[in-house]
């Protein structure tokens, strides 16, 4: 990785979290599920200048993503629990290889889940580390962001994410060829309340309907 040390440092021995799967020496987290990518590659791989899709399960479990984008070449590369120090670590894997000309970023909720220790401001400092080496490989390559969602069954982190959510987004502000997507809002009824019929059952992930919002939300900001 050839991000800068000390914040490497920073980010691993102060953010450290559980992984979602066993660890050995010969097999970090979520390294099958990247072999399965460059697999994927192996055979067929992606077009260039397309829009690339990382993240954590709310694009792994997006089946239909490329039909909800027509017109849109888009790549896929979220993998299930993953988190933004993931991210961070597979850069090298999942991002840079495609040349991608715009990149959609949906992670964060998993870091804040891992650990109570896990504050906002730490999620915020993962992100920045993540855009830094996106910006120090591809500087003028447009990021969006989409805002951590009102997960029903995460409704005792609601108010880090929204803190979480501000951090980024008014990071994001500062940057050029950068975008803050506030689904968190249109995930909400007028009580406030996360819209109960957009999750599935594990009052986690979206269903068809939750989707629907994403599509709708994201779409403006996707490039042609």
């Amino acid at each position: 990785m050839k991000y800068c040390l000390p914040i490497f440092l920073f980010i691993l021995f102060s953010c450290k979290e559980k992984s979602k799967e066993p660890t050995t020496a010969a097999q970090p987290p979520f390294w099958s599920d990247i072999q399965h990518f460059k697999k994927q590659d192996s055979s067929s791989f992606p077009p260039k200048n397309a829009i690339l899709f990382i993240g954590s399960s709310s694009f792994t479990m997006w089946k239909g993503l490329q039909d909800s984008f027509p017109g849109y070449p888009v790549i896929n590369r979220g993998f299930g629990g993953s988190t933004l120090i993931d991210q961070i670590h597979y850069q090298h894997d999942i991002i840079f290889p495609y040349q991608p000309k715009q990149i959609v970023i949906y992670c964060g909720e998993n870091d804040l889940a891992s650990s109570d220790s896990v504050t906002p401001a730490m999620v915020f400092q993962r992100f920045k580390v993540l855009f830094s080496g996106i910006r120090a490989k591809l500087p003028d390559v447009p990021v969006a962001f989409i805002s951590l969602k009102p997960s029903p069954s995460r409704r005792h982190l609601f108010d880090k994410m929204k803190t979480a959510n501000f951090l980024i987004r008014d990071y994001l502000a500062t940057q050029t060829n950068a975008e803050f997507i506030n689904l968190h809002s249109k995930m909400l009824n007028e009580a406030g309340q996360p819209i109960p019929d957009i999750f599935l059952e594990d009052s986690l992930h979206m269903n068809a309907k939750g989707y629907a919002i994403w599509k709708k939300e994201i779409q403006p900001y996707l490039l042609k």
